[in-house]
């Protein structure tokens, strides 16, 4: 990973794609930070599973900062990319830039927070496994 700011542009692969909801804003109106990992949670889960050809689990997460809020209207867009693979481990870099609802340019993104993922291949028990690597 780069150091935060390093590249205005995201990195790796656009994973998910959501937007932010009135459902989902706490007491101030914003997006929470819980949501904002658990969504990017799934986004590692999507590109290790796919690495890995299968189940996957989190093991860790590296640090990470918030730079903005999240406001209800904002498109949010994850990206990862798979920067490291072990044995049965997978490490996965995962950026968060939103458009916000009132954005007049649709290319305009703002980066919300970055993180690694460290994730784990499980088999069909829940056990460690190692990851099948694509051929």
């Amino acid at each position: 990973m780069t150091d935060i700011d390093d590249i205005p542009a995201p990195q790796g692969q656009l994973t998910l794609k959501l937007l932010a909801s009135r459902q989902d804003t706490n007491l101030h109106g914003d997006i929470p930070g819980g949501w904002l990992v658990a969504r990017m949670d799934q986004a590692a889960e999507v590109a290790a599973g796919r690495e890995a050809r299968g189940r996957t689990a989190t093991v860790a997460i590296e640090a990470m900062d918030f730079l903005c809020p999240v406001r209800v209207g904002s498109m949010v867009n994850i990206f990862t990319r798979v920067s490291e693979i072990g044995h049965s481990s997978l490490k996965i870099d995962v950026e968060v830039w939103i458009r916000a609802p009132h954005e007049r340019d649709p290319d305009e993104l703002h980066k919300v927070t970055e993180a690694r993922f460290v994730m784990v291949a499980l088999d069909d028990n829940g056990r460690i496994r190692a990851v099948s690597q694509n051929d």
